[in-house]
């Protein structure tokens, strides 16, 4: 598994969870994959076994896990949810760019225009942000 790069805008337990959404959505974990264990899964992060047990509550909760006590934790076999998640997944960063823009009245127009402008200088591989505060690899 890749690495997930810990910083301080959120809490750790949901830094975990979008990692899990990630790779979901790029492909690397397919549906009915099993996942670390919760005391595998903070050894190998270094973080407290409660946080991970937060984070994994949490993935239960929106219904990207699924848990079964003789197998473990796996990503969830229903399409339909992780399409949903997904869609929730893509929505959080677009809604909160909006906002912003909106907050200093740039017109829609114009937004569109910097998307448009902005978009393909973004490098594919957004994994060698530097500003990440830890990289912990799983």
């Amino acid at each position: 598994m890749k690495e997930i790069k810990f910083n301080s805008n959120s809490p750790i337990y949901l830094q975990i969870s979008k990692y899990f959404e990630s790779r979901v959505f790029l492909g690397e974990l397919e549906p009915g994959s099993l996942i670390p264990s919760r005391r595998e899964l903070a050894g190998l992060l270094g973080v407290n076994l409660n946080t991970v047990q937060k984070a994994y509550s949490y993935m239960d909760e929106i219904g990207l896990i699924i848990t079964e006590k003789s197998k473990g934790s796996m990503i969830t076999s229903d399409l339909a949810k992780l399409k949903d998640l997904r869609e929730d997944y893509i929505k959080e960063p677009l809604l909160d760019f909006i906002t912003i823009m909106k907050s200093i009245n740039i017109p829609k127009d114009k937004v569109i225009g910097l998307l448009d402008q902005y978009y393909d200088e973004i490098k594919e591989d957004l994994t060698d942000d530097t500003s990440a505060e830890s990289n912990k690899k799983i």
